[in-house]
């Protein structure tokens, strides 16, 4: 027990300096590029470093397995050249059941990262997007997805349009069951139509079955126009500006993900990006411990054999190998080439038993 501790005391010491010199290095490169973006906007090293704070999780998170091999890969190069591995060796300890202590800590660590990390990134994601956009003095998301439906925002010269819609067709841009709710530049209500179908088309929302209220009458019902003919609605809205307005899944905390696909796929969007996201995330701690496994297949052996230098090199190509075999097959995922378990549980199931065949060849072959 006292050896198991000690071992995985080691192991976070290793993982979590590595973690604290990419935090830095992040931190001033983007600190670095919110100042250059945001020159404009009278932005100061304050600003910057928040806007850092913001920003730089997300990028973390998406390199844990990185940190996580290259901090295993100190861990056992420290422990050969002390000799540590010979002594455990020595009293008995194969190199199989001396992995099991860094592998235990690389899953509770994937563990953790899914169920507290994650929901911080989404978190400080939003906040970045919300602070970039006061700075650029752009608008917000235009599109959000609720239980009660699809919910979009235009501007104009005029006021803002919040649009709600039952349902949708796959990219937005066609509405079914739509209300649109006009305000004037001073936020009060000043018209509303309800439509039964709503299609977008260059400049303009095309409607179908309308009827239209105005709000500044003193009898809205009373003066309500009912159109059987189609309407046209100005808008600004473009299908691109509705894609880009749904943001990544990462953006969407962990916990939040299965309501959050159950409101899209009820709004009639297509949710197999988040339901990969989702996968991916369960199969973060297999990936995890899959990247000790490929840093133990390489390094976990006495310095005085040589080559210490190219052995390195072959755990940090593996490493990285293995990194962008999972965000290809996740770009597969997405593009629905392959199915969703799949691509999310089969490059680190690929990583696990690879090293495992490597570790196994080199300790009883």
């Amino acid at each position: 027990m006292t050896l198991s501790l000690y071992i995985a005391r080691r192991f976070l010491g290793s993982v979590g300096k590595v973690f604290l010199a990419f935090f830095a290095i992040l931190m001033l490169i983007d600190m670095i590029e919110e100042l250059r973006r945001f020159s404009d906007a009278g932005i100061g090293l304050t600003g910057a470093a928040h806007m850092a704070l913001l920003s730089v999780p997300e990028t973390m998170y998406r390199i844990l397995p990185l940190i996580i091999v290259m901090g295993a890969i100190a861990n056992f190069l420290g422990l050969a050249r002390s000799s540590e591995l010979v002594v455990v060796r020595a009293a008995g300890r194969s190199g199989l059941r001396f992995l099991v202590t860094p592998l235990l800590v690389s899953v509770a660590l994937g563990l953790v990262a899914v169920a507290l990390f994650n929901p911080l990134v989404a978190a400080t994601s939003k906040a970045y997007d919300d602070a970039r956009s006061r700075l650029s003095q752009g608008g917000r998301s235009v599109l959000s997805v609720a239980d009660t439906g699809l919910w979009l925002r235009q501007g104009s010269g005029e006021g803002q349009t919040v649009i709600q819609a039952a349902r949708s067709n796959l990219d937005g841009t066609q509405l079914f069951g739509v209300t649109f709710l006009g305000f004037d530049q001073k936020g009060q209500p000043t018209r509303r139509i309800e439509a039964e179908a709503a299609k977008l088309v260059a400049g303009a929302w095309q409607l179908t079955g309308t009827k239209t209220w105005d709000l500044t009458a003193a009898n809205p019902e009373q003066t309500a126009v009912r159109a059987e003919g189609p309407v046209a609605l100005a808008s600004d809205l473009t299908p691109e500006r509705i894609r880009d307005s749904f943001g990544t899944p990462s953006a969407i905390a962990f916990w939040d993900l299965p309501n959050y696909i159950g409101d899209l796929e009820r709004a009639g969007f297509s949710a197999q990006a988040y339901r990969l996201w989702y996968q991916m995330e369960l199969a973060l701690p297999m990936l995890m411990a899959a990247m000790v496994l490929v840093a133990a297949g390489f390094t976990m052996r006495h310095v005085r054999f040589g080559g210490t230098g190219k052995m390195v090199l072959y755990a940090l190509l593996a490493g990285f190998g293995f990194f962008f075999l999972r965000n290809f097959a996740q770009a597969l995922g997405d593009a629905g080439q392959i199915p969703i378990l799949l691509a999310a549980w089969s490059p680190p199931l690929a990583a696990v038993m690879l090293s495992l065949g490597l570790l196994l060849h080199l300790e009883d072959g």
